[in-house]
């Protein structure tokens, strides 16, 4: 069993690594490769870099590339998600971020078709695969997703009006900076992110999970210890085998399944998981700050 835990922990974490060279490449080619050639600009502290650089290199001379001021503006705000939103999630976002800087500086800058439409699409599409994977194992490419989690707890606003805010910022600076065609061109590319990062990952989308296992009360010590959400207890009875199991349903956001998985296979790797879509919660949801709580009386209760 130890065995098992441990391999599945060093392919998860090969898997994570993975999945951040990836994301940096996909980033890196949909900027060097569409987006900047045609004065198309990418969405949050990708965008701003994207600008930075174009008004530095245009008005004054100053060749800093994008994938420079990416590095730099992310600096601030990996402190910050370190401070608010705790380690793990922002070191492996700082390393993406790393991985898109190095790619992004790699790569030069090559114009692969003059169309500027298609530059739009792709460089959307790709960075929207690429912010849409990281995601979904429970981090970020950085930048605007930190900060706009940080500000929806403060402020009290969602995640997506602030991002869109952000994003209308990029697209007013392209339009008096650049052209306006460049601008109506960055609310196509922007548009396919969005609608790539909805399709691969929706941050507070809710999903109920059923949990077959043998281990029911290994698998709910192990869920608890990471995951702050209720569960409850079922009997279960396999079709083929005639054997008794328990059934174990809660309902989490999407941002938890990694997390969920990881706590589910560390106490029974022969567990069986079926995740489906939910469309509406009533009663008690606990948010990350009544988390925070519980977790914190948890442990003054030891």
């Amino acid at each position: 069993m130890g065995n098992i835990t441990e391999a599945y922990r060093k392919n998860e974490a090969i898997k994570k690594g993975v999945i951040i060279i990836l994301a940096g490449l996909a980033i890196a080619v949909g900027l060097n490769m569409f987006l900047i050639p045609a004065d198309v600009f990418s969405v949050g502290v990708n965008g701003i870099s994207q600008l930075i650089s174009g008004v530095l290199t245009n008005l004054f001379n100053i060749n800093i590339g994008t994938g420079v001021w990416i590095f730099i503006l992310n600096i601030p705000i990996a402190i910050l998600g370190w401070i608010k939103l705790g380690r793990s999630a922002t070191i492996l976002s700082l390393l993406t971020v790393v991985s898109v800087s190095v790619m992004t500086i790699l790569i030069p800058v090559v114009e692969v078709t003059d169309n500027p439409l298609m530059n739009a699409i792709v460089g959307g599409v790709l960075t929207g695969l690429a912010i849409g994977l990281t995601m979904k194992y429970g981090f970020s490419t950085g930048g605007m997703d930190i900060v706009s989690l940080v500000l929806s707890k403060t402020t009290g606003r969602t995640v997506g009006s602030l991002m869109f805010i952000i994003n209308l910022f990029i697209i007013g600076a392209a339009g008096f900076l650049f052209s306006w065609e460049s601008a109506l061109y960055t609310i196509i590319s922007i548009f396919c992110t969005t609608q790539v990062v909805d399709k691969i990952h929706t941050s507070h989308q809710k999903v109920t999970a059923f949990i077959m296992t043998n281990k029911p009360e290994e698998v709910i010590f192990s869920v608890q210890k990471s995951i702050v959400r209720g569960m409850t207890l079922l009997p279960g009875t396999g079709v083929f085998s005639r054997k008794e199991v328990a059934v174990i349903m809660m309902v989490v956001t999407r941002y938890e399944l990694y997390d969920l998985e990881m706590a589910v296979y560390n106490a029974d790797d022969k567990a069986f998981i079926n995740i489906i879509p939910t469309q509406t919660v009533y009663g008690q949801f606990w948010s990350e700050d009544d988390q925070k709580k519980i977790r914190a009386s948890r442990l003054e209760g030891l």
